[in-house]
Order: structure tokens, then C-alpha cells, then sequence
């Protein structure tokens, strides 16, 4: 018997020798002791290889866990899986019309099921239990590539049109398919090797569906803590029944009706359904008088800004006078910012604010008193004041945007009353199938990378970079404080990602292969590649998407 070749691998820097063929699995169990979770993904040169994989080359690797942003969502797809087949094992398989994953909701996943069955918690008690068995066998994932007509047919069969239907779309010859225990399925993204790897997880009863609840990066080993923000997810919510009324819930919906010539009315009536929101919005603050500053708050690229003045627009109708400010420029001067753990500078925290001023100048509009209003030089890092005077008469109102305008402590000195508090964010309702959810922060992170390199000439490895950290300030200084809203307003357009591909897709493919940030492009790419483009020739100038596209009448 020929003797296999030796292949080196680096790990952390050392040397080690494997014979040509060895799975990814076996090298990683012999490093496990050094994680305190599971490795659930080898990065090999960069690219992200599964366990089952076998070594066929010289290369160095880095071990993945769920502490890891690929772990974590490597982890979430596969507890899905796993869900799926147990939900299929309990109720029937031909009991069950369809099994959506709709969205995140606080350290969980709602799903929605319909079919021949009472969903009640009694039901998902025995999915769960059925989960738990399985995991305890730890039964193979098993991947294989078939070829697409032959996996239309499979999903065909087996009742998952919206499957068959995304398929029908797709170029490639071939795709590759997952199984488990004799149930197949699609997903976009890498699985565990077994069952084994997938412990941590509940199944509760939530409104009209049900929650999978799930760990986080922070403690793979432990549920998060479910706290569903009620008011965003029944914006959500509602959403989703708006998208389904157009029969526009997924990708291949999205894209039959693009091959079909009818993407046209699908943006002038979402573009409809935005305006007419907007309008009750403004309709709702000229009927509070009390109310004299619009407070506006949401994560990064959520289309603050041209939310702010297409509102501002609403309110004139409504015969108010609105005047932005925006709370940039009541930073504290540079000298005076206070720094991170790192020593950098936290220009996110509030304690970058000067919150005084702010609330001094607010409380003297507020009584009809005239203001200066400064204007903040970033390059100088100081505040200046360029004669900017400000003073509110009958029918005025602020319209201020800025991280912090959610948060009571930012505006304590101001009268509940005298505030109306908008939350603004990208709630993607669409799907890339009934399984395979488009997160928000896939939405945000395509805007903000077209938008970087547009107005401020940044790469897309750069934004990439960045967006970690920018996750991070929205964790701490935004998000805790969107239920306290008066009104969420969903800035996500059904068509956005079918539009913004075009302009993306480039940028992405200037990533360099050899960065850290290759393997979350690669991850986009791959996600855009769903979509059929959309061209911009119909989108209207004061469309929220020209914030990030260009051409708009709100901006350059």
C-alpha cells in the first residue's frame, strides 16, 4: 500500500505534519483543549473550510468557534436544520405546509409554521425533545453537489416550491445540498459536521409563531436572555404581511417579477408605502401642539438623513416649520473626549456629548428665548459658534438626529411632552428562502459600503473593517432604547438589495484575497448572487436608497 504524503500545517505560528487526506475534524480535535468551545470551522490561507474537508495541501490554520462571528452563524444554520427535521419528525411531513424563519429577535430566531397541526407549546415540546435526541446521536450533516435541475425536482417532491423556485435562477450547473438523518435542504453558509456540535437551544411559543432560542458569541454554551422589543418587532411584523400582500416574501419572488418586466410597480408602490407612513408620522406630531422636538434614532445606515428631511417636508404640509440640528455638533472638544480601553477615543458614548450645553440651549428655545447654535469642526476638533441664532415661535419644531436622541439622559432636562421619538432602522423582511433569512445588518452593511465609497472614498475592505465596531456602539447606545419610541419607522425597501448589487459587487471584488475581510466579501458576493439587478433609472429622487446611491434630492 502506497504511503500517504506528509502535508505541513501551521497553527499559532508551529509546525505540525498530517498525511494528505486527514479531515479538518481530526486536526481540530487536536487542538480543542485550547478552546473552551466547540471549533466548528477551520480557516485555511483565509478561506473557511468545513470540518468534513479533507487536507490536501501545505497551509496554515486557524480554528473557529461560536466566539466567532462564521462559528455563530455556522451554529445558527445548523440548529435551524436541526429544527426543521424534528419539526418534520413530530407534526408529519405531510402535515406541513411551510416552515418560515422570519427574523432575529433578541438572542432568538421567530419562525412561523403553518399546516395540518395545533402550534401550541405542547407541540414544540416534543420538537425540542426531538432535537435533543438527534443531537445526542450526533448524527452526520452530510454535504453533496447534485445538479440544479436534478435539485429543483428534489425540493420539487418534497413541497419546498420556494426553494425550487430560487433554483430556477440561479447559473451554476451545480449546488450543493445538506442532509440529515434522509431529510435535504438548501442553506446559504457552512454547517457542523453532526448534530453532536448543536446542544444549546429552546423552543417557546411567541404571538402567532414561535422563538428558537439560541446562545451568543459572548457565551456559546449559554441561552441569551429573551427580551423581544415588542413595538419594532410588530413593525416588523408588519411588514412582512405588507410584502406578502405583493407576494413578495423571498428572493425568487423578488426575482420573478424583475424576469417578468414588473419591478417598476414594485418600487413606485413601496415607494407609496413609505411616504404615506412618513405622512401619518407628521400627521400624528402636528396633532400632539406640546411637541417640539422630534428626536430621530437608529443604526448605522439606516437612512437618517433623508428620513429627517422628507419629514420635514410632511411637516411643512401639516403647517408646521421644522429646523434641523443635528447632535454632531455638541460633541465635546477633542481634548475633552473621553477615551476607550484601547485609548482611542469613544466618540460613540455619550460621555462624548456635551450634554449640558445641549440641554441648556434646548430648555431656552424652549422658552422662547434666542440661541446661538454651534457648529462642531471636526478637523479642529472644537466647537465654534459661526452666528447660527435660533428662536421658536408658534408652529416651530426641531427635527434633531443622532445616536443618542432615544436615550432620556441625552434630553433630561426637556418635557416628555415636548419630545417625539422616532426609532428608524433597515427591518429586512425579505427572505432568501422560507429557511434561509437575510439578517438586517446585511442590508446596512451593502447601503453603508456602496455610501463609503461614494461620498468618502473609502474601500469596501475598509467599511468592512469598521463594522465591527460600529455593531458595537449600536449594541450599547442604540438599541437598548428602541422600544421607548413613539414610532418605528422600517426604512428597508423590498427591492433595495436587487439594486444596490450592481454597485456593491465591484467593490467587493476589490477585497484582496489575502485580508481578514476576504471571507466576510466573499460572504456577500455570494449572498448578492441571488439576485437579479435592478436598475436605478425608476427610482425616485427622493427615495430613501438615493441617500446611498447618489442622484437624490437631498444629496450630492
Amino acid at each position: 500500500m502506497e504511503e500517504k504524503r506528509m502535508v505541513k500545517v501551521m497553527v499559532d505560528g508551529a509546525e505540525y505534519a498530517y498525511p494528505q487526506g486527514t479531515p479538518y475534524r481530526a486536526i481540530a480535535a487536536d487542538f480543542q483543549h485550547r478552546f473552551p468551545y466547540d471549533i466548528l470551522l477551520v480557516n485555511r490561507d483565509g478561506k473557511l473550510c468545513e470540518l468534513h474537508k479533507p487536507l490536501d495541501r501545505d497551509c496554515s490554520l486557524k480554528m473557529i468557534t461560536a466566539q466567532d462571528i462564521p462559528g455563530i452563524q455556522t451554529y445558527e444554520r445548523s440548529a435551524v436544520f436541526l429544527m426543521l427535521k424534528a419539526f418534520y419528525d413530530v407534526a408529519g411531513r405531510e402535515n406541513v405546509e411551510r416552515i418560515c424563519v422570519e427574523c432575529s429577535l433578541s438572542r432568538a430566531l421567530f419562525i412561523r409554521a403553518q399546516g395540518n397541526f395545533v402550534l401550541d407549546q405542547a407541540l414544540l415540546d416534543r420538537v425540542e425533545a426531538r432535537m435533543r435526541e438527534l443531537s445526542s446521536q450526533a448524527l452526520p450533516i452530510e454535504k453533496r453537489s447534485i445538479s440544479t435541475d436534478d435539485a429543483i425536482e428534489l425540493f420539487q417532491r418534497a413541497r419546498l416550491l420556494h426553494k425550487a423556485q430560487l433554483l430556477s435562477f440561479r447559473i451554476n450547473s451545480h449546488v450543493n445540498v445538506y442532509s440529515l438523518d434522509g431529510f435535504v435542504d438548501y442553506f446559504y453558509g457552512y454547517m457542523a459536521p453532526d448534530t453532536g456540535y448543536i446542544r444549546c437551544f429552546a423552543l417557546e411559543l411567541f404571538e402567532n409563531g414561535f422563538v428558537l432560542r439560541l446562545p451568543t458569541r459572548k457565551d456559546p454554551d449559554h441561552l441569551g436572555e429573551f427580551r423581544p422589543a415588542m413595538k419594532v418587532f410588530r413593525e416588523l411584523y408588519e411588514s412582512n404581511l405588507r410584502a406578502e400582500a405583493l407576494n413578495i416574501s423571498n428572493v425568487a419572488e423578488l426575482n420573478t417579477a424583475v424576469s417578468q418586466g414588473r419591478a417598476t410597480p414594485i418600487i413606485l408602490t413601496y415607494e407609496a408605502m413609505m411616504e404615506k407612513k412618513i405622512g401619518d408620522i407628521a400627521a400624528e406630531i402636528a396633532a400632539l401642539r406640546e411637541v417640539r422636538f422630534v428626536m430621530i434614532a437608529g443604526p448605522s445606515s439606516s437612512g437618517k438623513t433623508t428620513f429627517s428631511h422628507r419629514l420635514s417636508t410632511q411637516l411643512r404640509a401639516c403647517g408646521l416649520r421644522p429646523h434641523a440640528i443635528a447632535t454632531d455638533n455638541y460633541f465635546r472638544n477633542r481634548e475633552d473626549t473621553p477615551r476607550d480601553e484601547n485609548g482611542q477615543y469613544d466618540f460613540e458614548g455619550l460621555g462624548a456629548m456635551d450634554v449640558e450645553q445641549f440641554n441648556k440651549d434646548m430648555v431656552r428655545l424652549l422658552n422662547g428665548e434666542t440661541v446661538e447654535l454651534p457648529t462642531y469642526n471636526f478637523k479642529k476638533g472644537i466647537r465654534e459658534y459661526n452666528g447660527n441664532f435660533l428662536t421658536l415661535g408658534d408652529g416651530d419644531v426641531l427635527v434633531i438626529e443622532g445616536i443618542h436622541c432615544l436615550n432620556d439622559q441625552f434630553t433630561y432636562a426637556l418635557p416628555r411632552q415636548s419630545k417625539y421619538k422616532v426609532y428608524i432602522s433597515c427591518l429586512t423582511t425579505l427572505n432568501i428562502d422560507d429557511h434561509n433569512r437575510i439578517p438586517s445588518t446585511d442590508a446596512r452593511l451593502l447601503r453603508r459600503i456602496e455610501r463609503d465609497a461614494r461620498t468618502r472614498g473609502y474601500s469596501a475592505q475598509a467599511t468592512i473593517k469598521m463594522w465591527p465596531s460600529v455593531r458595537r456602539g449600536e449594541e450599547n447606545n442604540i438599541f437598548p432604547f428602541q422600544d421607548s419610541a413613539d414610532v418605528i419607522f422600517n426604512s428597508a425597501l423590498i427591492y433595495e438589495t436587487a439594486l444596490l448589487k450592481p454597485y456593491v459587487q465591484p467593490l467587493l471584488f476589490g477585497v484582496p484575497r489575502d485580508s481578514e475581510e476576504y471571507i466576510e466579501a466573499k460572504r456577500l458576493l455570494k449572498f448578492l448572487n441571488y439576485f437579479l439587478p435592478i436598475p436605478s433609472d425608476n427610482i425616485p429622487k427622493t427615495s430613501l436608497m438615493r441617500e446611498f446611491i447618489g442622484g437624490g434630492c437631498y444629496h450630492a
